[in-house]
């Protein structure tokens, strides 16, 4: 049954993980078990310092940029511009029509929770929002997830399917356990990113595919016709 395949249960239990995580925070916003987990990344001898070499504090900056909207909206643009020269006009236009509502849903939802970041280390990057969700960890799920799954669709190759939704799972997490390991998010900051992104990505891949099927049925409708009067 469709209702028992991993891609169905998996966002269902994505949302859910995520508004259990929403009363959470607004329920107890300075937990005890997010101050542990923030304090396992940083150094015991100096918790204002993340633990590991400068090298590794660097390459976590690095990683952390990826989640950036720059980075997230240049790779979405990427995307975007490929799909739409290899023919795939509805599934572009989607991409670009779901990344945009999911950042506009970033900025509301941090505005209506207006939780405050970690306060309990010292911040290794500049932060200009509220702390719940990340906005890293939300926006990478969506955008890393849905590119993975639209050229999944594109291709309709499952071994390029698969490579590309490990490679977006793999960047994703590590996107988001850089922001914990900076100090700039609590655990739970993270946790309910993810889940929102899986959520909405397969929410939205599922729909964008949709549509473009049903796009390219009339196409092949409109070329049959045509082709009935040519001859």
């Amino acid at each position: 049954m469709f209702l028992l395949q991993p891609r169905f249960l998996l966002p269902v239990a994505a949302i859910f993980g995520f508004i259990g995580l929403a009363f959470y925070v607004v329920s107890d916003s300075t937990s005890a078990i997010d101050s542990a987990l923030v304090m396992l990344f940083r150094d015991p001898a100096n918790p204002s310092l993340p633990i590991g070499p400068a090298w590794f504090r660097e390459m976590m900056r690095d990683l952390t940029a990826l989640g950036s909207f720059i980075g997230l909206g240049i790779a979405t643009v990427i995307a975007a511009m490929t799909l739409r020269l290899c023919g795939h006009r509805p599934l572009a236009i989607g991409l670009l029509a779901n990344v945009l509502l999911a950042t506009v849903a970033s900025t509301l939802l941090k505005l209506a929770f207006g939780r405050e970041r970690p306060d309990i280390v010292e911040h290794a990057a500049l932060t200009f929002t509220a702390s719940f969700p990340s906005g890293h960890a939300f926006l990478a799920a969506v955008v890393l997830l849905s590119i993975a799954s639209l050229v999944g669709i594109a291709s309709r190759r499952a071994d390029i399917a698969r490579l590309c939704l490990w490679t977006a799972w793999a960047l994703m997490i590590a996107i988001g356990l850089s922001r914990i390991y900076l100090g700039v998010h609590w655990p739970s900051d993270v946790l309910g990113g993810w889940c929102l992104g899986v959520a909405w990505s397969s929410l939205a891949t599922f729909l964008i595919g949709r549509i473009a099927a049903r796009a390219d049925a009339n196409l092949a409708q409109a070329v049959a016709a045509d082709g009935k009067l040519a001859g």
